[in-house]
């Protein structure tokens, strides 16, 4: 038997499909216990984390991030996640991207351990600034100076997706 950590690893799967479950608030604070917990260079812990149950606010922003992306707004959704969760950083901070990858990975790692779905949606990183999406992230509570590198899309998985076709690259040990 493997250890439980490297098990939770190994079969957790990006979920696309979601049941119309709510996720519960104590989950949700576990879930957001491990993001906080991630590793941040020089411990910064500059991000900043948008929890978002509001399915008008996710529409509102999956709309007008297919617009700038020229995609069919009526396609974007987010999934139907129950939750999406903002993840961003101070704009010059050179380790903000890597700090929310590693709180992202938390998140995507805890959720599965709960039995919850999750995937990595990376639309925001190139358009925060753009004059409509920044009015929205406002309204959300994002702050200005920052840039979110990712959001997180969670819910109860549609369907069990099974094993994963695994392509490792490689490992190369020098002693």
């Amino acid at each position: 038997m493997k250890n439980k950590i490297l098990e939770n690893i190994i079969t957790r799967r990006s979920i696309r499909s979601f049941i119309d479950k709510r996720i519960s608030k104590e989950d949700l604070e576990q879930i957001m216990e491990a993001a906080v917990y991630a590793p941040s260079g020089m411990n910064r812990q500059s991000w900043h984390f948008t929890v978002l149950q509001n399915k008008e606010l996710m529409i509102k922003l999956a709309r007008i991030i297919a617009r700038q992306l020229n995609k069919e707004e009526d396609d974007y959704d987010f999934y139907s996640a129950d939750v999406l969760i903002l993840a961003s950083n101070v704009r010059d901070n050179g380790n903000g991207f890597a700090d929310c990858a590693c709180a992202l990975q938390n998140i995507f790692l805890m959720s599965h351990e709960l039995g919850i779905g999750s995937v990595w949606i990376n639309q925001l990183k190139g358009i925060c600034d753009e004059p409509e999406v920044r009015k929205v992230l406002n309204e959300l509570g994002v702050p200005g100076s920052h840039v979110v590198w990712g959001m997180a899309a969670l819910g109860y998985p549609f369907t069990n997706p099974g094993a994963k076709t695994l392509n490792k690259g490689t490992v190369h040990y020098i002693a």
